[in-house]
């Protein structure tokens, strides 16, 4: 197995690092995924019992100016391998007005994941910062638990409003209740609501906007102005608005109802 990446370009570093940072918001260890064409940082816990479920994709050719790689054989050229999100966002730190960024998986008595960072100096000259982030190579045989998880079909999806924004209003909310129930419906319409035996309180945004596909999905006979709702553990959604780095053009909520095993 194989891998060197560099990255020379500073709005690609800057969003490379924002990525990173986003993930060690949410989880302490995540899972690169390595192919010719794309890095894939993935998180699986199981979200029965609360955790967060991520599939974060990244061409190659958007981000790396050199990208090389050889998995781990021809029929199967990938590398999976897991690491503490918290080390690479910690070496990446020091990527700031850094003139390049290079990235190889090494052998240091263990496997690595070496990040070279070039820095310039009040010289004009180049230093090299190194770290060695130790990593694990996931078997083959574990590949099939980290794929892309297919999304369930939804009744309703929705525009979210400003992350930011919507952090605020739960950030007040969890100081009354520690749950949180999510309401939209296909006129554009999303309620954060939170109900307990002394005080109901609902923020409403209105004219979000659907995605296309959502209308097209959903039963004719469904009534626009029908609320789906979904009941949420609060921290949980904060730490998800907590770990957005990335600034996304648009955010997308799609209440489903899955039916747990009794």
């Amino acid at each position: 197995m194989k891998f060197r990446a560099k990255i020379v370009d500073a709005a690609c570093l800057n969003q490379f690092t924002r990525v990173s940072n986003m993930i060690a918001k949410l989880a302490k260890t995540c899972t690169l995924r390595i192919s010719p064409n794309k890095l894939n940082f993935i998180l699986s816990d199981k979200l029965a019992s609360g955790g967060v479920s991520m599939w974060c994709e990244l061409e190659q050719e958007n981000f790396f100016s050199e990208f090389q790689m050889e998995g781990v054989s021809a029929e199967n050229n990938e590398i999976y391998l897991e690491l503490t999100s918290e080390n690479l966002s910690r070496a990446l730190k020091t990527t700031q007005n850094a003139r390049s960024l290079k990235i190889k998986l090494t052998n240091k008595h263990f496997p690595c994941l070496t990040i070279s960072v070039e820095l310039l100096s009040v010289s004009s000259s180049s230093r090299i910062v190194t770290h060695d982030i130790p990593i694990t190579i996931i078997p083959r045989r574990l590949w099939k638990d980290l794929q892309e998880p297919s999304v369930p079909d939804s009744d309703v999806s929705i525009y979210l409003p400003v992350l930011k924004t919507m952090r605020s209003v739960v950030e007040k909310m969890k100081n009354i209740s520690n749950h949180l129930i999510i309401e939209a419906n296909l006129n554009g319409d999303l309620n954060l609501k939170i109900e307990t035996e002394l005080v109901c309180i609902t923020t409403h945004f209105k004219d979000l906007g659907n995605p296309p596909l959502a209308s097209e999905n959903t039963s004719q006979n469904r009534n626009p102005e029908e609320m789906a709702e979904v009941h949420i553990d609060i921290k949980k959604l904060l730490q998800f608005l907590a770990g957005q780095q990335v600034n996304p053009t648009k955010a997308i909520c799609s209440p489903v109802h899955i039916a747990l095993p009794s």
